[in-house]
């Protein structure tokens, strides 16, 4: 063996991927990726359904590596439980077990880098900046020990039946490795999730949404929308300045017609800054005329603010990830959750409320985030300057579960 070529993540490879590195029998490599995924480990002796080469041969070419749980905390006010989990290079980041309607079963949602370089303004993850993107075998990972725990807390009937990307950092800014993660999970001999039951969660990158419905069309897509005025969107949203709402729709819409599945809009409501009547009926007439456009309707879901920071502390400097942990909070819940979904209800419009849960542990809908020390390496960066927000006059122009449990 070649000991200058990097070795396999035998986690995140498929079978006819290691049967072609290694030179075995696909039949062979599909029982080793089972054995990857089941046990965390290649046994020091081949199995009576292994060909002892082809173990030896896996073994010469790869490796498991694992992620090191350093916290586990249970919500005392639902059934979610937020995991952080240590990587090799001493960064962090954090994972969300999120139960479903039906027993037994479980949605994670995973990270897909450390820190994220986007800023959104209503997002803890977005005031760390961005320190890098996580490998395949680092998301994969996610899953399966989140699995692993739910085999030891709740018994062998549990199951994580869907995945979300929707923890720590934009899935699409690191497209390569989540649709390789993607593909692997869903592989039956590995994770075994149907692709229908996996959800990228965008807050728009154009490219990457084109990219889902060419390689994964099977795999559904949420959209984080912020506001749908221009201005406002882009005050909450710094990554409208580079790709606007309409550009970020077209693609959506082009994904929806590709795979026939419906987008999910997921909208959080911030005290006076995109909770008026206006601001709903705007929402309402772009559903309508995306429906219109592309035959479909897209799945409008409205999330309750969670709170990202504290109420007194000092607001950061751009950049400033010292003094993000503590950053002062700009928003409040919106008081008009009813009244905002009875303008859009009237324009003939529906909605869902996605309940975002385990708050009381940080693990709700934004909540993601490390502090400084074990997040963020030198060079973390920020693709977008953090913003302060402007008063309300000031613009002109995060697997959903109804109605509860869903989310994080």
């Amino acid at each position: 063996m070649d000991e200058r070529r990097p070795r396999l993540a035998l986690q995140a490879v498929l079978p006819a991927d290691l049967a072609g590195a290694c030179g075995i029998d696909l039949t062979d490599a599909r029982r080793i990726v089972s054995l990857a995924h089941r046990l965390g480990e290649l046994p020091p002796r081949a199995p009576a359904t292994i060909r002892r080469a082809a173990l030896e041969a896996a073994r010469s070419a790869g490796e498991i590596r694992t992620l090191a749980l350093v916290e586990r905390r249970a919500s005392a006010e639902d059934p979610f439980v937020k995991y952080a989990f240590r990587l090799e290079d001493g960064a962090t980041v954090e994972s969300v077990r999120i139960p479903l309607e039906r027993p037994g079963r479980y949605s994670a949602c995973v990270s897909s880098q450390v820190g994220c370089a986007l800023a959104c303004a209503f997002c803890a993850t977005g005031r760390m900046g961005l320190t890098r993107n996580l490998e395949a075998w680092e998301i994969i990972e996610q899953v399966r020990l989140i699995r692993r725990d739910l085999g030891a807390t709740m018994g062998s009937g549990a199951r994580v039946h869907g995945v979300l990307f929707q923890g720590m950092g934009e899935p699409l800014a690191n497209a390569d490795r989540v649709i390789q993660a993607i593909r692997v999970l869903s592989e039956p001999s590995a994770q075994a999730i149907d692709m229908r039951n996996i959800t990228v969660c965008t807050a728009g990158l154009p490219s990457g949404i084109r990219r889902l419905a060419a390689e994964v069309p099977a795999v559904r897509l949420g959209l984080s929308l912020g506001s749908v005025r221009p201005g406002r969107r882009r005050l909450l949203m710094p990554i409208d300045g580079a790709h606007p709402l309409e550009e970020v729709l077209a693609a959506v819409g082009e994904h929806a017609r590709a795979t026939g599945h419906a987008p999910m809009w997921a909208y959080t409501l911030l005290a006076d800054q995109n909770d008026t009547d206006e601001d709903a009926a705007s929402l309402a007439a772009l559903v309508r005329n995306f429906a219109a456009e592309h035959g479909i309707s897209p799945r409008l879901s409205l999330i309750p603010y969670n709170a990202i920071g504290a109420a007194d502390a000092p607001l950061p400097s751009p950049g400033d990830v010292e003094a993000s942990s503590a950053a002062v909070d700009p928003f409040a819940r919106s008081a008009r959750l009813e009244a905002f979904r009875a303008v859009l209800a009237a324009s003939g419009v529906g909605s869902i409320v996605r309940y975002s849960g385990g708050g009381d542990v940080g693990a709700a809908c934004g909540q993601l985030a490390r502090p400084p020390a074990e997040a963020q390496r030198p060079g973390g960066r920020r693709a977008f300057p953090a913003r302060a927000v402007a008063p309300p006059d000031a613009a002109a122009g995060g697997a959903t579960a109804p109605p509860r449990p869903a989310q994080a």
